[in-house]
């Protein structure tokens, strides 16, 4: 997944009020970095379903999958009058509407196996699309806010959970005032922020750290995500638990970002090239001793973007069909 209420690999955006009742925890420092860039080629065979939720078949993002297949996702461009709604799908084709309560838009991002669903929500659906954004996670019908304690939050304010595990571990990110992500995670049982660091830095010399989004984690506390490895270079991640940041790069393009990842250190994600009218997006799997495999819907091919990844290795995700609308997508091997 924001300045706007819209999904990651668009744009970022987000959100945050303090959370009084979290406890600070500072990140020790993480230890050297290796890298994986190489081609992206074409790896598993998948059985691509088009899954669209009938209150707007216009626009739907699938963002993430359990274990158990279901998914947590939304409906909704975010466009002025056309609001994010949130939801849960359950197989074969049962969708629970989930939203924030008093929420005007909600997102919800993703899901452990245990119930409990994280996201993001806003009180906002302007014309600009420049909404503020509050990170939240739901339990058995509990609602909490939950937003990174910081005193230099963007204006508005831009704070997103994105992924959480079995654990109760949440992962997400804010956006400073310099217009920086910052992520983090979030520990749902003890209340207490973690901040997620690029190699080389610590938590004394994170002003001055690269932007960075954690999208996802892993019940091993494998954290993936995306940062700013130039100015003009985004690269994808996986930092292990152990503190080891793994790079991920396609070879040629200008942006790899990670979305998910599953228990085997699966990650998925999309990846961008060409430039201008040319760009094309896609994507991708990353398996530890056999690097990318391109996965393109075969009725988005190079508008594809894939969100999350279970245990089985299902992937969801979304495309843009020749219509120009956003469907959700589901891949299983």
């Amino acid at each position: 997944m924001y300045a706007s209420l819209r999904r990651l690999s668009i744009t970022i955006a987000a959100a945050g009020a303090l959370a009084t009742t979290a406890a600070f925890a500072v990140a020790g420092p993480a230890s050297a970095s290796t890298a994986s860039t190489a081609d992206a080629s074409t790896g598993v065979s998948y059985h691509f379903q088009t899954l669209n939720n009938g209150a707007d078949l216009t626009f739907n993002q699938l963002l993430g999958i359990n274990d158990n297949d279901v998914i947590a996702g939304y409906f909704g461009s975010g466009a002025q009058g056309h609001p994010n709604k949130g939801y849960e799908l359950w197989a074969p084709s049962t969708y629970r509407n989930e939203n924030f309560p008093g929420s005007t838009q909600t997102q919800v991002t993703g899901l452990n196996d245990e119930g409990v669903t994280v996201g993001f929500w806003s009180t906002m659906n302007t014309s600009s699309m420049s909404n503020n954004n509050f990170g939240f996670y739901a339990d058995n019908g509990h609602y909490y806010n939950v937003n990174f304690p910081t005193g230099d939050n963007a204006s508005p304010q831009v704070d997103q959970l994105l992924g959480v595990n079995d654990h109760g571990i949440a992962v997400g990110f804010y956006t400073n005032g310099q217009g920086s992500n910052r992520g983090y995670e979030y520990n749902t049982r003890t209340h207490q922020f973690t901040r997620v660091l690029p190699p080389g830095f610590t938590n004394g010399t994170s002003l001055q750290s690269p932007s960075l989004t954690a999208t996802a984690i892993n019940n091993h506390g494998d954290v993936a995500g995306f940062y700013n490895q130039t100015s003009s270079q985004v690269d994808a991640f996986l930092r292990l638990a152990d503190g080891q940041f793994i790079t991920l790069a396609v070879h040629g393009a200008s942006m790899t970002q990670a979305f998910g990842v599953n228990g085997s250190d699966e990650v998925v994600g999309a990846y961008t090239d060409g430039t201008g009218n040319n760009a094309q997006t896609h994507g991708f799997t990353w398996t530890p001793g056999h690097g990318f495999s391109t996965v393109d819907d075969p009725h988005g091919i190079g508008a594809t973007t894939i969100n999350g990844v279970n245990d089985h290795g299902d992937l969801v995700g979304f495309y843009t069909d020749s219509t120009g609308n956003t469907d959700g997508m589901l891949a299983q091997p």
